[in-house]
């Protein structure tokens, strides 16, 4: 077989196992490199200090420093369930929303596993060995380049990749393989026209014109990969998101019409998802959290994260239901991170009672933090 022959019968077999394209790139300087630079530069990447490593910069400029044997890169796209059409979304208030991608198995163990699958049936088909590192947004690349590089969409005004044929309810993954293959056609057109919907439908306006993201008032890095205190004016414009977010893929005219017969199984809704109760959540232990959701993208957000989520949005829906759960997070809960979000959700709820248990909160309160988040609540609740 030659190298045109090894190309279509990848395409062919990755088919089989389920993904939804596959194109070819070369491991060299992305073109969007320098724009990832001044990204960079100006700080957007806040508390996510892994971009910024040395070893990060070198491998997004060239990719055959993950993998010295690499020639092509193989690009593959995988679905995920779309919230725009499915009927038995977590939306409810006591459920909140979980960003759709997150809602079955982590998709970086099926996707690895497919990858792997995907090198065996070529090797078993062409009795050639084939040398490859499979990976998938857990390694230094720029991954929505490659895959515009390799012809399966393009970048769109919310920053993510977007495919004709699938949208961008996509998983991207790629395989570093040491076969020569002649790359596919890059996809140049811009198909997002004059269209502004993502950029008007963001909450905290965290999208910049030239297509990148304002990382720091973005919600699915407020409630992700952040470790901290949410601002105060952010805390709102959560609304009832407690793991990422959807909305700017959801408005976007190229995610109407998809079909849902692509995705594996693994990636739907897990049932926990689909039952469980934000005020309940509240009060998950360590080890609770580590058993719900150890094979579950949630577990990226830590208990302290998840659980400060939680809290904040059970304050944005001003649920009456969570105010004793609050209040003995409030007290007893030892991450001060949660325990200051469990503060705020009682003064956005308000009333004699919780005026009365926040102050008997600040008398035993020794972290900073959370004495100041109590004054602050205390302020609000007095001056109204």
């Amino acid at each position: 077989m030659d190298a045109r022959e090894y190309k279509a019968l990848i395409k062919k077999l990755s088919s089989e196992l389920g993904f939804v394209g596959a194109g070819v790139t070369l491991p060299r300087r992305p073109a969007h490199y320098d724009k990832f630079l001044c990204w960079l530069s100006e700080g957007h990447a806040v508390g996510m200090g892994y971009l910024e490593t040395e070893r990060a910069r070198v491998c997004r400029e060239d990719p055959s420093m993950l993998f010295p044997e690499c020639k092509t890169i193989i690009t593959l796209l995988a679905r995920y369930p779309s919230p725009v059409n499915l009927g038995n979304i977590p939306q409810t208030v006591e459920q909140g929303q979980v960003a759709a991608y997150a809602w079955g198995e982590d998709y970086h163990t099926v996707l690895v596993e497919k990858l792997n699958q995907l090198v065996s049936n070529f090797q078993a088909a062409t009795g050639r060995t084939m040398r490859s590192m499979a990976v998938t947004d857990s390694v230094p690349l720029l991954e929505r380049e490659l895959a515009q590089s390799a012809g399966l969409g393009w970048i769109g005004k919310n920053s993510c990749l977007i495919s004709p044929r699938h949208g961008s309810f996509t998983y991207i993954a790629e395989l570093l393989v040491d076969v020569q293959l002649a790359p596919d056609e890059e996809m140049i057109p811009d198909h997002c026209g004059t269209c502004q919907r993502c950029v008007d439908a963001c909450p905290t306006r965290c999208i910049f014109p030239d297509r990148t993201i304002q990382a720091e008032r973005c919600i699915s890095y407020l409630t992700i990969e952040n470790r901290s205190d949410i601002s105060t004016k952010l805390r709102p414009l959560l609304g009832n998101w407690v793991f990422g977010c959807d909305i700017c893929q959801s408005v976007c005219p190229w995610n109407r019409k998809l079909d849902d017969k692509s995705v594996d199984s693994r990636f739907k809704l897990h049932p926990h998802l689909e039952k469980r109760d934000l005020v309940n959540e509240l009060t998950l232990s360590e080890d609770g959290f580590k058993r719900i959701f150890a094979y579950s993208p949630i577990s990226r957000a830590r208990r302290g994260g998840y659980l400060r989520n939680i809290a904040l949005v059970l304050g944005n829906q001003r649920n009456l239901k969570a105010v004793n759960r609050l209040i003995q997070v409030m007290k007893c809960d030892t991450d001060p991170v949660i325990r200051a979000a469990a503060v705020w959700a009682l003064s956005k709820i308000g009333g004699e009672q919780i005026e009365a248990e926040l102050k008997t909160a600040l008398a035993g309160e020794t972290d900073v933090s959370v004495c100041h988040e109590i004054n602050q609540a205390l302020d609000g609740i007095e001056g109204k």
